[in-house]
């Protein structure tokens, strides 16, 4: 597979519990992930378990219809690029919203390494008072 093949695996497969295995497959075991300053779960969190509690379990129980839906990649050597728009609604205020995100990742032999976000946060702090 090719680095863009990886991470399309990500967020093209037909369920979501599908994009997680394959993100967990393919994400090393040191792999560090960048959630945004200004975003809600912002901090650098490494591996799969720091990942998971940090940002996967918030935005599952915390928002509904939480979704990243991919515009385009942009991919060259050893990163990919997933720009288009996150959604959702947040269970307790209900408010939804939508915000332009980019998700910058690092590969190395196969594996990610690196992740970074890059979104406009304050459509979702709003949506969140």
């Amino acid at each position: 597979m090719t680095n863009l093949d990886i991470i399309k695996s990500t967020y093209e497969g037909k369920t979501s519990e599908e994009n997680g295995k394959n993100l967990q497959q393919y994400l090393a075991a040191d792999a560090r992930w960048t959630e945004a300053q200004g975003f809600p779960y912002a901090g650098t969190y490494t591996g799969f378990a720091e990942i998971a509690k940090n940002v996967f379990q918030r935005l599952a129980t915390e928002w509904s219809d939480y979704k990243f839906t991919v515009e385009d990649y942009v991919a060259g050597d050893d990163k990919v690029v997933a720009y288009g728009t996150y959604t959702g609604t947040h269970k307790i205020s209900q408010k939804a919203f939508s915000a332009r995100v980019a998700h910058l990742w690092q590969l190395k032999d196969g594996k990610i390494i690196r992740f970074e976000q890059f979104v406009d946060s304050m459509p979702v702090v709003a949506a969140m008072a």
